[in-house]
């Protein structure tokens, strides 16, 4: 199912700035030839001292501190200009204003949703998401918060895919949450990321960390799946029990050991096939007469 979100209205590009060293030693100086300015107490140095600290002062405010893993968003007057990504001590427009953003990985799991699958049985399951922002200026303008836009986001995919899916597939053809972890999981991952890429988020891993029956229906679908393998187990040891069989006669033909009519045949295979299909020992029984008598 394709996921129709907004086309984003932004886009994230590098804000204009530079190192903030040079800056800090030239703010040092102005302040400091200021101050010595107004000290000689003439009136025209004075008045230079004194817009020499005023502007130094202005300028210390463009001085930004980003630390790894952190990102600034820069506007001017409301608008964007641009963020800041290189770490260090960075001057931009002292004008400006910075909101910080974090950059680094985080882990989102969700609580346990009750879901009915596709087939209306009642289900819980929860995932957790891996995810960092790729892209700020997404993330700070075009939702209120990427945050819980992400935690919300996820909670719906969640409940989508276990609506899509059986808990258990019947057909080997079928994909199920229980049987198909890794093609439950891409799908999850895959609309997630169509759900966010919208607030500048990438998805980097998705998993399921709870998937069972809610509590009123668990134990008779325990039993269903306790019927089911007795049922293949009983069909696999048919299946073997038949080939042993075939091949017990085929090699008394074969090596002419004994001549089996068709009723003795008959008998052969009933007691080979209750001796290895029984789950009990069998108490073996001698015919001391004729299979006739």
């Amino acid at each position: 199912m394709d996921v129709d979100m907004p086309r984003p209205q932004v886009a994230e590009r590098v804000a204009h700035g530079a190192s903030g060293w040079p800056v800090l030693g030239g703010i040092v100086v102005a302040v400091a030839g200021g101050a010595l300015l107004i000290v000689t107490q003439i009136g025209v140095l004075i008045g230079i001292g004194i817009v020499l600290i005023v502007a130094g002062a202005i300028a210390t405010n463009g001085l930004t501190a980003v630390a790894p893993g952190q990102a600034r968003v820069v506007q001017l007057l409301g608008r964007y200009a641009g963020t800041i990504r290189t770490d260090g001590l960075r001057w931009v427009n002292p004008l400006t204003t910075r909101r910080k953003i974090s950059t680094r990985i985080r882990n989102h799991e969700t609580d346990v949703a009750k879901v009915n699958d596709v087939e209306g049985n009642p289900i819980e399951m929860a995932a957790v998401v891996v995810w960092q922002v790729e892209d700020t200026a997404k993330a700070v303008f075009e939702v209120d918060d990427f945050v819980e836009f992400v935690a919300i986001q996820t909670e719906t995919a969640v409940r989508h895919i276990a609506g899509s899916y059986p808990y258990d597939a019947h057909g080997e053809d079928q994909l199920s949450l229980r049987e198909n972890a890794d093609e439950i999981t891409g799908r999850l991952s895959e609309e997630i990321t169509a759900r966010v890429a919208s607030a500048g988020v990438h998805v980097i891993e998705s998993r399921i960390t709870r998937l069972s029956y809610a509590p009123e229906i668990a134990q008779a679908m325990l039993r269903r799946q306790q019927a089911g393998a007795v049922v293949a187990a009983r069909q696999r040891i048919v299946d073997g029990a038949v080939g042993m069989v075939e091949s017990a006669l085929t090699s008394l033909a074969e090596s002419d050991v004994v001549d089996l009519d068709e009723e003795r045949k008959a008998t052969m295979v009933s007691n080979l096939l209750v001796v290895l299909c029984g789950d009990r020992d069998v108490q073996p029984v001698v015919n001391t007469g004729s299979l006739y008598q």
